[in-house]
């Protein structure tokens, strides 16, 4: 008898390893953040594979730069982590598809009608410092710069490398245009250094070695939440906040476009959106309000949204970025 109970069990698991490899596997290049057992992909993951009778797989790193150069033979069906720095140079390969999604009740603060790329989160820049050590935070973009060259210790990311740090250097050429670099100059003395990337400038800031750094609009909500912590506060400035959304899209060469296009139905549903404020520390792209943690319901938020399309960031990059060098090489 134990001998036939232990050949129906060995049959049984091989039945089962068969069907899971008839299943088809929906490939997802992702940031390593978006994979990690923090970030919001195990849970994506699992939601899927719920409801597609197929194998999500993630692959992690960086999205673009490996799909470039796989070209019309990259394995990835979908790219996932995009942002709106990167999707000129996407979109020119000609290697993605349209989304095929209505973003017409998106819950963001700008309005989207790209046909391809398609938001699944979004936040604004701010600087974030702890109020229980920072007792003058500056009240405006203009109070930072006037600020005494000794008024703060601040840690921001290096605009080669960090897509928050390319979006600070456009957030500072939308609010001071021709005069940026003068701008710059007067926010230079007041950097404690430039990071390759957010976790490294995050990581000294809650350390205690500066006094405040770039991030988000959203980041307090992770102290609150995760540490009851509520010691950490975004500035909010006047002059506005520039947005920074997320977003996915389905490669041409996809093996398995009709699945592709189930994953991003999904993207949208609210299953995937309530997963995002509390695993990606960041607004969703379709939920209402009432619909958020009121952690997150409650945050203070920019009066003014700041946001260059594509065409004009693209536009400015290479000069923002040229004031930028010069004001940190003096």
């Amino acid at each position: 008898m134990k001998t036939h109970l232990m050949l129906a069990g060995a049959l049984s698991l091989i039945a089962t390893m068969a069907a899971a490899e008839d299943k088809p596997v929906l490939t997802v290049y992702a940031p390593d953040y978006f994979t990690s057992e923090w970030g919001p992909g195990p849970a994506i993951e699992k939601g899927f594979e719920a409801t597609c009778d197929c194998d999500l797989k993630f692959v992690a790193g960086d999205v673009l730069p490996r799909i470039l150069l796989e070209g019309d033979k990259t394995s990835a069906d979908i790219a996932i982590g995009l942002n709106t720095d990167v999707t000129a140079k996407a979109r020119a390969t000609g290697l993605f598809a349209p989304h095929n999604e209505d973003t017409s009740d998106l819950t963001m603060p700008v309005k989207w009608d790209d046909p391809i790329f398609l938001p699944f989160d979004w936040s604004e820049l701010a600087f974030v410092y702890d109020k229980t050590k920072l007792k003058n935070p500056p009240a405006s973009f203009q109070d930072l710069l006037d600020a005494p060259d000794d008024a703060y210790k601040i840690v921001i990311e290096d605009p080669r490398s960090s897509v928050a740090g390319l979006s600070l250097l456009l957030w500072v050429k939308d609010i001071y245009g021709d005069k940026a670099e003068e701008a710059w100059t007067k926010i230079a003395p007041k950097v404690l250094t430039v990071t390759p990337g957010w976790s490294e400038a995050y990581g000294m800031f809650t350390d205690g070695e500066a006094d405040m750094v770039l991030s988000y609009v959203t980041s307090p909500a992770y102290h609150i939440m995760a540490e009851e912590d509520d010691s950490k506060v975004a500035a909010i400035f006047p002059e506005g906040h520039y947005f920074t959304p997320e977003l996915v899209a389905q490669l041409k060469t996809s093996k398995h476009p009709e699945l592709a296009q189930k994953f991003l139905d999904y993207v949208l549903s609210p299953d995937f959106q309530g997963m995002i404020a509390t695993a990606n520390w960041s607004f969703p792209a379709k939920l209402p309000h009432d619909q958020l943690p009121e952690v997150f319901r409650n945050l203070p938020m920019p009066d003014k949204t700041l946001y260059l399309g594509e065409a004009e960031a693209e536009k400015l990059r290479g000069p923002a970025l040229e004031e930028w060098q010069r004001a940190f090489s003096k």
